[in-house]
């Protein structure tokens, strides 16, 4: 019988020294040590040692945006080279002594390892559970898709759990499937998600359900599906589209998102649940220009694009202690249509994150809220504000449009 497992590890604050301890609080939120941290993440990173096109730090730069979680580890099956290799790689000593305001890069690892016993298997997580950089483990990707038996499965996650307790483990599955086929993977990890990537020549290829809505929202609708797919008992990771191979494979037409698009699909997927969020492709070579390639990763995309998108979610944001929030219990109803949203309230600050689907430009309103008169700032839009009046809040959405409200809740 085989074992199937795979590893990863997070961007930590400085004052971690020792071995982490990573635990889900009942809102779904990861806490690394006690503090709570929205998975903003990179699969695969930038190489440890590398540079932005100014010459750069390259992991700085991605903590100086707020970015949370790197990938580390080897892409084949864990043995005794890689295990060293691995232990003592410049990633790690990146992540020692790489510092941006108050965040370390500490990066996860996530690469594939079969291990055939429980001896085997102890050797690499006893060597790995110690890592300071920790975050989590993940499982076999996308499991379900690739008919992966469910033994094997529950094997590896019952030896990670008797071995390193501290941890939990990961898994990502691929847009296929139904919500029953894919619930009979829940007790083999403590987290799910879905990879999913809209954007390309057709849209919406990468999934299941293309005929029905090839649009970009398939992101919010993935995302809704997986909630259902864990009950509401377990956080949902989604990971996001940078490339991939249904735009850098040979008779493919290259296509990356625009920073509105990635901005909505990175919203889109907050407001309907996910409590994490990685962006895959940015190291894929195919989708490097000359200068990138010289650099192992996209950093004209980042510039362009992603960068904009994590400064207004990442950890140095003034929406960033939102994302850590429980969903407000505010009995909040909106009239409009295709508009979607989520509330959350951080001591007396209330934020009301929304955006808009495929369609024709309206008006939407959003009623319930706090009955006082107020100005809520539209952030990321600034000076623009709206009126809050008798708990009401009105404003335009065009297609694909996302508002983020904040504003005192009048107690």
């Amino acid at each position: 019988m085989r074992t199937i497992l795979i590893l990863t590890l997070a961007l930590i604050t400085a004052s971690v020294a020792l071995a982490t301890k990573s635990t889900i609080n009942p809102d779904g939120v990861l806490e690394i040590d006690g503090k709570k941290i929205f998975v903003i993440g990179f699969t695969a990173a930038p190489p440890a040692d590398g540079k932005t096109p100014t010459g750069k730090d390259a992991f700085a730069e991605l903590a100086d945006a707020g970015a949370t979680f790197v990938r580390f580890g080897p892409e084949q099956a864990w043995s005794d080279a890689r295990l060293s290799k691995n232990k003592n790689s410049k990633t790690l000593r990146r992540a020692k002594d790489c510092t941006a305001g108050s965040i370390f890069a500490k990066p996860p690892a996530s690469s594939p390892a079969t291990l055939t016993t429980k001896n085997c298997c102890a050797k690499y997580l006893l060597a790995l559970r110690t890592i300071p950089a920790l975050g989590a483990y993940k499982g076999a990707d996308e499991p379900e898709w690739g008919k992966h038996p469910l033994l094997p499965l529950e094997r590896a996650y019952q030896i990670v759990k008797e071995l390193d307790p501290n941890h939990p483990l990961v898994i990502i599955q691929a847009p296929r499937g139904t919500i029953e086929s894919l619930k009979r993977y829940n007790p083999v990890s403590d987290i799910t998600g879905l990879d999913i990537y809209p954007i390309g020549y057709a849209p919406g290829l990468h999934s299941q359900f293309s005929k029905t809505n090839s649009e970009m929202s398939m992101v919010g609708d993935y995302t809704r599906w997986m909630t259902e797919v864990a009950e509401r008992k377990k956080p949902v990771w989604m990971t996001l589209q940078i490339s991939w191979s249904g735009v850098l494979n040979e008779g493919k037409t290259l296509r990356f998102p625009t920073f509105p698009e990635e901005r909505f699909m990175t919203y889109q997927a907050i407001i309907n649940g996910a409590r994490g969020l990685t962006y895959f492709g940015g190291g894929l070579p195919k989708g490097l220009n000359d200068e990138d390639r010289k650099l192992g990763w996209n950093w004209h995309f980042w510039n362009r694009v992603l960068r904009p998108v994590i400064e207004e979610i990442g950890a140095k944001s003034q929406l960033y202690p939102a994302l850590l929030a429980s969903e407000s219990k505010l009995p909040v109803t909106v009239k409009g249509d295709g508009i979607e949203f989520c509330v959350r309230e951080v001591g007396g600050d209330i934020f009301l994150l929304a955006c808009k689907r495929e369609g024709a430009t309206a008006k939407a309103e959003f009623s319930g809220l706090p009955e006082t008169s107020a100005t809520a700032n539209v952030l990321f839009e600034e000076p623009r504000s709206v009126e809050l009046k008798s708990g009401k809040l009105t404003d335009w959405f065009a297609p694909f449009e996302v508002h983020v409200y904040r504003f005192k809740s009048g107690n």
